[in-house]
């Protein structure tokens, strides 16, 4: 008994927004009670199919080292401090776009952690900006972040319309991570402790950062793959036929990704669609959401309020169903994954990454820059 105690209690460490959704998600349908046909219309297959593709074909990618020998590649261009933070933040900022701001993460953060303890310098305004920088570059495509994917998919955006809506976040952001790095990086030197950080790197001082990458018959299916998720993000292929060739492709070329899914995540989603989609049925629970998202400002401000507390994932699943206002929703979510450490589920990654090596104070300087960026870019994208 004490062992399955100590293992709930170690489920709920380790997945908190999981544990929640399923709570949400149980105590919805024991007091309302509603129909099983009505919990299974509730579950969007074609989210969960292409969040699943598009997760082991990321793996996928992993596995062969296509990241890390792009990194290595361009950091080697590298000849001043400036040039160092420019690179790793955009590289951060763009591969987002394409592989999700927790892989990105997860790939240039241990990287980037290497590169300063190597050559003798404080990487805590790096991290920062590059938890910044995949937040903000996830916000641009479909298949950036969990929540884009699945408004894209509920509220049908054609692709014209979500790029131009994300451009109102992305060119902002563009602009100001290259004023913070600029600053940060000024001619100057700026003393880290007892340490003095020079302007100029060494020639050679990045040269010993090298990667592989493994190129055979299973790059051929995973570039395939990957190109017909995105193709089925844009509605040009049906999700079925993209779910069975991912998994013929997997099976071919390496059992073990599946694996490396989080399925923690699919699971979550399906929680929060059957709470969300229980609750919808419910008339003064319903009004009461309604309300608070009855005019784009509204819908705006909630949302970004609402991603400060549970989440911008579970945000835009939560009132998703109770406006109409996609484009808002959509704004509020992404831009509302800066602020708290919980906005973005990615930031946590950064800040365990950061912190199992270095013990100075990472949270406060997060939180600073988290909330003046959340002022100005949520004040900016409004307002464009």
């Amino acid at each position: 008994m004490k062992s399955l105690l100590l293992n709930f209690k170690n489920f709920i460490k380790r997945e908190p927004v999981l544990f929640a959704a399923l709570l949400l998600a149980l105590s919805a349908v024991c007091i309302v009670r509603p129909a099983p046909s009505v919990c299974i219309q509730a579950i969007d297959l074609r989210t969960l199919a292409i969040l699943f593709s598009l997760m082991i074909v990321i793996k996928a990618f992993q596995s062969q080292n296509f990241l890390d020998f792009i990194a290595s590649r361009l950091l080697r261009l590298c000849k001043t401090r400036r040039s160092l933070y420019f690179l790793l933040t955009y590289l951060v900022f763009f591969s987002s776009m394409f592989v999700t701001n927790d892989v990105a993460l997860l790939t240039f953060v241990p990287i980037s952690l290497l590169i300063f303890k190597r050559i003798n310098l404080s990487p805590l305004h790096l991290i920062v900006l590059e938890t910044l920088a995949a937040n903000l570059g996830s916000c641009i495509t479909p298949m950036g972040n969990p929540q884009n994917l699945f408004l894209f998919s509920y509220y049908n955006f054609s692709a014209l319309d979500f790029f131009a809506l994300t451009a109102k976040i992305a060119i902002p952001s563009l602009f100001i991570l290259a004023v913070i790095i600029l600053f940060l990086t000024g001619k100057r030197r700026i003393k880290q402790g007892n340490l003095t950080e020079p302007h100029e790197l060494s020639g050679n001082v990045l040269q010993t950062q090298t990667a592989s990458i493994k190129i055979d018959f299973r790059t051929i299916f995973y570039a395939a793959d990957f190109i017909i998720c995105l193709l089925t993000v844009f509605h040009v292929i049906n999700y079925i036929f993209m779910l069975i060739f991912t998994l013929i492709a997997m099976l071919i070329c390496n059992l073990r990704l599946f694996k490396k899914v989080d399925y923690s995540l699919l699971l979550t989603f399906v929680g929060f669609f059957i709470f969300t989609k229980t609750l919808s049925t419910v008339p003064a629970f319903s009004d009461f959401i309604k309300s608070l998202l009855s005019s784009p400002l509204k819908t705006y401000v909630t949302g970004i309020a609402a991603s400060q507390i549970i989440s911008n994932v579970p945000a835009a699943l939560l009132l998703s169903g109770f406006t109409e206002n996609g484009a808002m929703l959509l704004l509020a979510v992404n831009v509302g994954g800066l602020g708290t450490l919980i906005a973005s589920m990615a930031s946590v990654i950064s800040f365990k990454l950061y912190t199992a090596e270095n013990h100075d104070n990472y949270f406060a300087v997060f939180t600073a820059y988290n909330v003046i960026l959340l002022i100005i870019l949520g004040v900016t994208v409004y307002l464009i």
